[in-house]
């Protein structure tokens, strides 16, 4: 017998070797696979990978709806229009401040609790705030530049801590699986009236899919309640269509059809130009 390192190499072993059965070359560790390096990385290694603009600020647009991308409107990090400039914060569901995940669950609740109330799976503050709370959610926040927060009033929105933190808007998302697909879920996107129509929804969900796109991501998926025309319009706009995983009418017993009150939505990504980095 030949000794290596503690281990005892018997004559089988060296005839496994010779069949095939065990190879001597030594095991490589197993890639992880992308969702779940992905949702392992730190925050701020994170942004550095996929969010190389985390820091820029962005002007408010005109009245007038941009089609600009959002990449190319962050570039103009110093310009401002109305007096307003806009920065994002981008967080986990660990590392997101107790107030600004308070003000993201106030705009839910200003904005959402009714269509959910309407709907039959109702309105519950609890089980919102666990499900913002799942491990692998982020936020990115839209907010006044930090410069402007103290002393600006915003009429239009009511809420005490949403003013008070400068939150204008937030969007929610997690990387995970969908159908045994990998995908970027977004959960939430809202914000102030005040910001309404300026274009800023438009280029937060651009955001996500700029994201998803650095990532290796083939799609995005939310969920929208059919009662919420504007929303069902604005990702319409946006080309999301109705998900071929979306549940269907069911026929009951009695013969009559329930309708889901909800539908998912997708929209493709090209990930041709975008290399997936471990």
């Amino acid at each position: 017998m030949k000794l290596l390192g503690s281990h005892k190499i018997t004559f089988g072993d060296l005839w496994a070797v010779r069949a095939g059965r065990i190879s001597n070359e030594p095991s490589q560790p197993k890639p992880i696979p992308l969702v779940e390096h992905i949702n392992t990385l730190p925050i701020a290694q994170f942004i550095e990978r996929y969010l190389p603009l985390a820091s820029r600020q962005i002007q408010i647009p005109s009245p007038a709806k941009s089609s600009q991308p959002f990449s190319d409107a962050a570039q103009n990090c110093n310009h401002t229009v109305g007096g307003i400039t806009l920065e994002f914060d981008i967080h986990s569901a660990e590392s997101i401040p107790a107030s600004d995940f308070q003000a993201c669950f106030d705009f839910i609740e200003l904005t959402s609790s009714r269509h959910y109330t309407n709907s039959s799976v109702g309105w519950s503050p609890s089980k919102k705030m666990k499900e913002m709370r799942l491990p692998d959610m982020r936020y990115i926040l839209l907010r006044k530049a930090r410069e402007q927060r103290d002393g600006v009033s915003d009429k239009a929105t009511a809420n005490t801590t949403i003013h008070k933190q400068g939150i204008l808007g937030f969007l929610s998302f997690m990387v995970t699986y969908e159908n045994g697909k990998e995908v970027a879920y977004c959960y939430e996107v809202h914000l102030s009236v005040a910001v309404q129509g300026r274009g800023l929804g438009s280029q937060l969900i651009r955001l996500l899919e700029e994201i998803a796109q650095k990532i290796g991501l083939g799609k995005i998926m939310l969920t929208v309640f059919k009662s919420n025309k504007t929303a069902l319009q604005f990702y319409e706009k946006l080309g999301f269509a109705v998900d071929e995983h979306s549940p269907q009418p069911r026929k009951l017993r009695n013969g009559a059809v329930k309708e889901t009150d909800y539908l998912i939505l997708s929209k493709k990504v090209d990930v041709n130009d975008f290399s997936i980095e471990q």
